[in-house]
């Protein structure tokens, strides 16, 4: 049976919301395909607006490799703002895929990449909206399956409830191997109901299914065990790792937006993963091993992408572009062949060690020559010594005075407050810093037309790393060290009128912070606050710090826990954390060792270039470190001609 386009009845509300635009789909390189002809249909969603939403890489590559697929449909839906969801409940219009507009409800899997926590009130949004019972437990056998996956899922306990199932790492195969699972179920009647799929998808050793693990709790409102109750469910989920990267070179056509969104560019990961060991970075951990895609496999996604796209833009994009073993001539072989297209190229914050102005210049060659951005994250030598960014602040200002006198005025300094062991004079070296760096740029220049701005937020410990035992610093410290940091820039009349501040409050961090190392318990938390308004928690103008620690207060009542329980408290070794149970491929006895070099201070080299430091990744995953030079060119490809 066809499923209707709800269009029909949407389009007598645009005219009364703001930016229609986003909702009517018919992108460029868009895929609409024929409901009948297909026998598994997904729903993607990034759960925020259109115009964060539709740049995200994880939802296009998955939306792609899916509808490449014979017999696969995959449409994309995101989070309505208010104004319309507003209308959608007065008029009784369902949340809908921006493609065809059919119904959430009527597609067989819902699947929603997390790459934040303050996502979870929009996913709620959209469930309620779609129809579909906001807990997993209510759902019948016509209800689509619910699922996780993005960074965020790597600990899914706070939305359990609220889930079918999560899946932990790359998604490229795993959503063709559920897809086989569901196809197979569906063909046979569907036996067992929702139970037998899910079973079915659990038994695989790569799905996480909430429902199948009982959690048990200590008088002291620890974690007890976490212990699968129905046989055949392992007691830990792996997560996938998609090793060769030039297997999968997607997107292939990238989605040219209609609405204007955060990134105006067509974008190439270069690489996955990282090793350099940043202890504060989730992103880093649980991305291991490095798997690089080829020199060769990165010039054809770009030539075919632009071809595919007209954008003006390319984004060389990985957890730390400047590494990958030839990005000299990647950028150099790019910037030759688009010269006469005036293609620009973009990286992402690049490391202050990975720096050269030859590459600099390369990326500016086609395009705007713009400000620079390094991420230094500490103010101190010995707080960078904690967290392991092993860059000195001598090698910062050989850096940028470099950068200045080839031209560049601009630089951006990115930091964060409240690190473990972090002092009130670790964040005051922020200030010092950026002096340092306009009095560098003022001597190399000879001018005064140096800026420096310096961007801090604030730390949230996450799963997965080093530092998921350690405390967080309470809004009110993080908020009074800052003050203490923005007054000695202030009031200094040398430098200060050069250095602009731009730092995000404590509040939504603990917020983050409740949410990224929460249990089960935080389900009811985050269901008080959707049903109290809550929406777009990641958008400053709709969050609200007051509604969640009110609904927190709520929700956890009669637990014996509360919001610093779950904050500003530290783990001990023996706790076991919410999280243990799926299996990043991080051994949790090294990550505990290396949370105690942070505490002494002791740097860790990258083991990409050095001896193994016993992760666990690789063997434990039969991965291994990939990266060049593979001694090829970009393209066998001549420079394009005019």
């Amino acid at each position: 049976m066809p499923v209707e386009s709800v269009f029909p009845r949407l389009e007598a509300l645009l005219p009364h919301v703001q930016k229609p635009i986003q909702y009517v789909g018919g992108e460029l390189n868009s895929t609409v395909k024929d409901w009948d002809a297909c026998d598994v249909r997904w729903a993607l969603m990034y759960p925020d607006a259109y115009e964060v939403g539709l740049p995200n890489q994880g939802v296009m590559i998955l939306y792609e490799v899916l509808n490449e697929r014979e017999g696969v449909l995959a449409e994309r839906t995101y989070s309505v703002w208010p104004d319309l969801e507003a209308l959608m409940r007065e008029h009784g219009v369902p949340q809908f895929t921006v493609d065809a507009h059919r119904p959430v409800k009527d597609f067989d899997l819902f699947g929603l990449s997390f790459s934040t926590e303050l996502g979870y009130t929009n996913m709620l949004t959209a469930l309620d909206l779609a129809g579909i019972p906001l807990e997993s437990k209510d759902r019948g056998l016509d209800d689509p399956i619910v699922l996780a996956g993005g960074h965020a899922a790597f600990n899914p306990e706070p939305i359990a409830d609220f889930l079918d199932c999560a899946v932990v790492g790359d998604g490229e195969q795993a959503v063709l191997d559920m897809t086989e699972i569901v196809r197979a179920w569906k063909a046979e009647g569907r036996p067992g109901g929702r139970d037998e799929v899910l079973l079915r998808l659990a038994k695989t050793g790569g799905v996480y299914v909430p429902r199948f693990y009982d959690v048990e709790y200590l008088p002291d409102g620890r974690i007890g065990r976490v212990v699968p109750n129905r046989p055949g469910v392992p007691w830990r989920v792996s997560k996938h790792t998609v090793m060769d990267l030039d297997e999968w070179p997607y997107p292939k056509q990238p989605l040219v937006p209609l609405a204007e969104t955060v990134h105006e560019r067509m974008s190439v990961e270069i690489f996955r993963g990282c090793t350099r060991g940043c202890r504060f970075c989730q992103a880093g951990m649980i991305t291991r091993p490095v798997r690089e895609r080829s020199i060769t496999g990165i010039g054809e996604m770009v030539d075919r992408g632009l071809k595919a796209t007209g954008f003006e833009e390319v984004g060389l994009l990985s957890l730390s572009s400047a590494d990958h073993s030839e990005i000299a001539d990647v950028t150099k072989g790019l910037a030759d062949r688009y010269a006469e297209d005036k293609i620009g190229l973009s990286l992402p914050s690049t490391r202050v060690d990975a720096f050269n102005i030859d590459l600099a210049n390369e990326l500016s060659r086609n395009g705007r020559r713009s400000g620079l951005t390094f991420a230094p994250e500490g103010g101190s030598e010995r707080i960078r010594k904690v967290i392991n960014k092993m860059v000195s602040e001598e090698d910062l200002i050989n850096t940028v005075a470099t950068a200045y006198g080839n031209g560049w005025r601009q630089v951006k300094l990115y930091f964060m407050c409240g690190l473990p062991t972090e002092t009130d004079e670790d964040v005051l070296q922020i200030g010092e810093m950026a002096k340092n760096v306009i009095a560098k740029g003022r001597e190399v220049t000879g001018g005064n037309d140096i800026r420096c701005t310096v961007s801090i937020g604030g730390f949230v410990p996450k799963p997965h790393t080093p530092f998921q035992w350690a405390p967080q610093l309470s809004a009110e410290d993080t908020d009074a060290r800052l003050a203490k940091l923005r007054d000695s820039i202030r009031h200094d009349r040398k430098f200060g009128k050069n250095i602009g501040f731009r730092y995000h409050d404590g509040k939504p961090g603990i917020v983050e912070g409740l949410l990224s190392r929460g249990d089960r318990r935080i389900g009811a938390v985050i269901r008080a606050v959707y049903d109290d308004g809550g929406r777009f928690d990641g958008w400053r103008e709709h969050f609200s710090y007051d509604r969640w620690m009110a609904c927190a207060e709520k929700g956890l009542a009669g637990t014996g826990v509360d919001v610093d329980w779950y904050t500003t408290r530290e783990r001990t070794y023996e706790e076991v954390l919410p999280w243990d149970h799926l299996d990043s491929g991080l051994d949790k006895d090294w990550l505990w060792e290396d949370w105690q070099d942070a505490l002494e201070e002791v740097e860790v080299e990258d083991c990409r270039w050095t001896p193994c430091f016993d992760c666990g990744v690789c063997p434990q995953l039969g991965t291994h470190i990939q990266v060049g030079p593979t001694g090829q060119k970009l393209l066998p490809l001549s420079v394009v001609n005019k």
